[in-house]
């Protein structure tokens, strides 16, 4: 398929998609002199009020790219914690096992993303949130997980 196919394909995908969390980045560390970063940033769950959750993702420099080709990609590894910021308030959200996306980054140009999926363990009254990397070709066991309690006294 022409670059341009992919592209259009991308676009539109992107379009049809349901509403996700921005994210703001919050730190950048440098990890070594040829430019890698470890890029943290904040996302509020946009369909829980009260939630906040940090994502660090590793970003390959100028250098690294240059010297091991592979130009268009970044490592999927990821870490996340979440935490209650204020009064929680569960929104619409999907209650199924397979729970919802929250947040998606893109790791290459088109095949490879980090994701962050939120789960509902009703029972036991805890949101999880999962950081997962996603690629078309293959599937990841590079995952990460943070749980948020929902306590009686602050969910409204």
């Amino acid at each position: 398929m022409a670059r341009s196919g992919k592209l259009l394909i991308c676009a539109a995908l992107a379009a049809c998609s349901p509403l996700l969390a921005k994210a703001e980045e919050i730190g950048k560390i440098g990890v070594d002199w040829v430019g890698n970063d470890i890029v943290i940033e904040a996302v509020k769950d946009p369909k829980v009020d009260g939630v906040t959750c940090h994502i660090a993702y590793f970003e390959r420099g100028l250098i690294d790219r240059i010297s091991k080709g592979n130009w268009f990609e970044d490592p999927s590894n990821s870490a996340i914690e979440c935490q209650q910021t204020g009064p929680i308030t569960l929104g619409d959200i999907d209650r199924g096992k397979g729970g919802e996306d929250v947040f998606r980054t893109s790791r290459s140009i088109i095949l490879k993303s980090i994701r962050i999926k939120r789960i509902y363990d009703e029972p036991n009254q805890t949101l999880i949130y999962l950081a997962h990397s996603r690629e078309l070709t293959e599937g990841s066991a590079k995952v990460s997980i943070s749980t948020v309690p929902i306590r009686a006294a602050f969910a409204e």
